[in-house]
């Protein structure tokens, strides 16, 4: 059963960071690309940026292209997502995703979902 737990948001003042982690329990983690995306309240869930199988291929959004860093580690089967000069656009929910071999901007390519964490960043 594939579980992805999504951990480390909070509230923040704007120019802030935040540092979003995503542990899965998934058999054969390196063979997953992940996602972050999030959600804003009336609006639709968007893609927040990707990284690939051993993390030599990332994307990002235009929005957070600069301010937002995504990584993995492998051996603990956790994706991260640092986020810097946080804005209160920023705010939403974010959630983590995977599946299986290569990496997409689309949300309804992914198998699996965590249940979200919320961040909000203030003016």
């Amino acid at each position: 059963q594939v579980q992805l737990v999504e951990s480390g948001g909070g509230l923040v003042q704007a120019g802030g960071s935040l540092r979003l982690s995503c542990a899965a329990s998934i058999r054969a983690f390196s063979t997953y690309a992940m996602g972050w995306f999030r959600q804003a309240p009336g609006k639709e869930r968007e893609f927040v940026s990707s990284i690939s199988l051993r993390g030599g291929n990332t994307n990002y959004a235009d929005s957070v292209k600069g301010r937002f860093t995504i990584s993995r580690d492998n051996a603990k089967n956790t994706m991260y997502l640092q986020m810097n000069s946080l804005k209160p656009e920023d705010t939403a929910v974010y959630y983590c995703a995977a599946r299986r071999l290569t990496t997409s901007l689309a949300p309804d390519a992914y198998e699996y979902w965590g249940q979200g964490t919320q961040v909000t960043v203030s003016s």
